[in-house]
C-alpha cells in the first residue's frame, strides 16, 4: 500500500509523523518514507510493507494531508503506476527538467579518445543549444583485447569541456561501485563544472550490486539501459533494485536487444515497447538507435536506418535519445561504423524537431477525441 501525501507537504510535518504511527500499529506493518522531487512539485510517499490486506484504507484517506491511497497492484513497487493511480512526477537534475513529457538528446563519444575530440563534440552541442550529452571513460567491451576506455584520466578533460561549453549532463556508463568516487572527486576538482547521469550498460543490466549502489546514492540520476538478452519484466526489476535503495531519478533505455532476427542491424530494434514502459511505469523512456541499427546505412529515400529508428522513438513519446557522435568516426576507437558525425548530427537535430512536432500533434488529437467523448 503506498499512501501518497499532498504536494510540498514539509518533511517534519506532524500529520506525517501520525500517520506512519498509525500504520504501525497494525500487526506486521512496517513503513518506508520516500520524497520524490518532481520535475515542477514534490511529494511525500508512505510506502507500508507487510501483510497490508487487512489495513483499510479510509483510516488513512480520513488525513487532510493525504491525498490518496494506493493498493500495489503490480510487480513494480517502487516505480510502477499500479494502473494510473500514481502520477509520474518525473525529476529535475542540474537545471534540467526530465519526465515522460519532455524530450533531450545525449549526442557524443561512446567512448571518448581525445581530449581534442570531446572538446570539437560538446562544441558542436553547443551551437545547437543541446545542454545535455553522453560520453564513455569506462567501456567493457565483448573482448578483453578492446579499446575499453581511457577510464578516470579522461574525466577531467570531460568536466573541463562541458563546463567550458554548457554542458549540464553527462550520461556515462560505470561498471564498479570505485567508479563512483573517482566521478564525484574529478567533479569536484573541476568546481562542479556539470552533472553526470551513471549509465547502467546493457552488460551490467542483472548485476545486482551495482544495481544497488547506484541506488543507494543519492548524486546522480541513473539511466538503466535493457538487458541486451532479458525480458521487460526482468529489466524493470532491475530498476526496482535501484529505486529500492531510494534513488527514484531513473531512465529506462531502450537500445534494442541481441537476436539475429535484426540482421544486418547490430540488434532488433525494440523501440514498440516503449509506451509499454510507460503506461507500466512513472520512469521516462530513453532510445538508443546507435546501438540498435550499429551503422551509417542509408535507405533507398536517403535516409540513415539510424535516423528512422531515432524517429521510430521520438514517434512514440521518447524522453532521451541517446546517440553517438564522433568528429571523425572512421579513427573512432569504439563504435566508428555507427557514430554520426558532425554533419550528420546537424541533420539529426532537424529530423528529430520534425518527428517530434509529429508526436505533439498525435496527443492533441487524443486529447481533443478524449474530450468529444466525454
Amino acid at each position: 500500500m503506498i499512501i501518497v501525501m499532498k504536494a510540498d507537504l514539509p518533511a517534519d510535518s506532524s500529520e506525517l509523523n501520525r500517520i506512519i504511527e498509525t500504520a504501525r500499529a497494525y500487526p506486521g506493518i512496517t513503513t518506508e518514507v520516500h520524497r520524490v522531487q518532481g520535475a515542477t512539485r514534490s511529494l511525500t510517499e508512505v510506502y507500508l510493507l507487510g501483510p497490508t490486506g487487512v489495513v483499510p484504507s479510509i483510516k488513512f484517506e480520513q488525513f487532510e494531508s493525504v491525498e490518496k491511497v494506493v493498493r500495489i497492484t503490480q510487480k513494480f513497487r517502487s516505480i510502477g503506476r499500479h494502473d494510473g493511480a500514481i502520477d509520474s512526477v518525473g525529476f529535475e537534475y542540474n537545471g534540467v527538467r526530465i519526465s515522460q513529457d519532455s524530450l533531450h538528446l545525449f549526442p557524443g563519444l561512446c567512448a571518448v579518445d581525445t581530449r581534442e575530440n570531446v572538446g570539437r563534440t560538446f562544441a558542436a552541442l553547443e551551437r545547437h543549444g543541446i545542454v545535455t550529452a553522453r560520453a564513455g571513460a569506462y567501456k567493457p567491451r565483448t573482448s578483453p583485447y578492446d579499446f575499453q576506455g581511457r577510464g578516470a584520466a579522461c574525466l577531467p578533460w570531460i568536466f573541463e569541456a562541458a563546463g567550458k561549453h554548457g554542458i549540464r549532463i553527462v550520461a556515462m556508463e560505470v561498471t564498479h561501485e570505485a567508479q563512483l568516487d573517482e566521478i564525484r572527486a574529478a567533479l569536484a576538482s573541476s568546481g562542479g563544472a556539470t552533472g553526470v547521469m551513471l549509465q547502467i550498460g546493457t552488460r551490467n543490466a542483472q548485476n545486482f550490486e551495482l544495481l544497488r549502489a547506484a541506488g543507494q546514492q543519492h548524486e546522480f540520476p541513473v539511466l538503466y539501459k535493457r538487458g541486451m538478452g532479458i525480458t521487460i519484466e526482468e529489466s524493470l526489476n532491475a530498476c526496482e533494485y535501484i529505486a529500492s535503495g531510494g534513488n527514484r531519478r531513473i531512465v529506462f533505455c531502450l537500445r534494442g536487444v541481441k537476436s539475429n532476427l535484426g540482421d544486418p542491424h547490430r540488434n532488433l530494434v525494440d523501440f514498440a515497447q516503449l509506451p509499454v514502459v510507460k503506461r507500466l511505469t512513472r520512469l521516462p523512456v530513453c532510445v538508443d538507435p546507435s546501438h540498435a541499427v550499429g551503422r551509417r546505412d542509408r535507405s533507398a529515400d536517403g535516409i540513415q536506418d539510424l535516423f528512422h529508428a531515432a524517429a521510430q522513438g521520438v514517434i512514440a513519446g521518447a524522453n532521451l535519445l541517446l546517440v553517438d557522435v564522433h568528429p571523425r568516426p572512421e579513427e573512432a576507437l569504439c563504435d566508428g561504423p555507427q557514430a554520426l558525425t558532425l554533419d550528420d548530427l546537424d541533420e539529426l537535430v532537424e529530423d528529430i524537431a520534425i518527428v517530434r512536432q509529429a508526436y505533439e500533434a498525435r496527443v492533441r488529437l487524443r486529447k481533443r477525441r478524449t474530450e468529444r467523448s466525454s
